[in-house]
């Protein structure tokens, strides 16, 4: 929780709680599904993608042929995960903005396929990228007292 000098939780104009660089990391680690925004012919796409991280960074299995894996070339993107529960009308959402690329070095790629990372998605996905989390936000709908 991110808390001001007097111990209180830092909200937003609109009441979300703000959340720490580390409770986002933290929650990013857990979370299973993330949607990844990237730009596809000079327009936004979206998708979601199952996840792993590697210390901060975000790391993504696809196949090389993808329009995910054709658009990022050292190019800026967004990721975002969240959770909520329906009936207490309570969840939070992390946003992260960095740097994703393409990971072609021999030795980070014997690390990245030793990582915990099955794609979910059907086909062989021999192709990483790897984003970093430079940007990290988060924000959380508190329950109501």
């Amino acid at each position: 929780m991110n808390v001001n000098g007097r111990g209180t939780a830092v909200t937003d104009r609109a009441g979300l709680e703000v959340l720490a660089r580390e409770e986002c990391l933290q929650l990013l680690a857990e979370a299973p599904i993330g949607r990844i925004v990237f730009t596809d012919h000079a327009l936004p796409a979206v998708q979601p993608v199952n996840f792993a991280m590697l210390g901060t960074d975000i790391i993504i299995r696809t196949s090389p042929e993808s329009k995910l894996a054709q658009a990022i070339r050292d190019t800026v993107v967004a990721f975002e995960v969240d959770d909520y529960d329906v009936e207490t009308r309570t969840g939070w959402s992390v946003a992260v903005v960095g740097i994703g690329r393409a990971v072609d070095d021999p030795e980070e790629l014997a690390l990245l396929e030793s990582l915990p990372l099955q794609p979910w998605a059907p086909g062989p996905k021999p192709h990483f990228i790897r984003i970093m989390t430079d940007i990290v936000s988060g924000r959380r709908i508190p329950k109501k007292s």
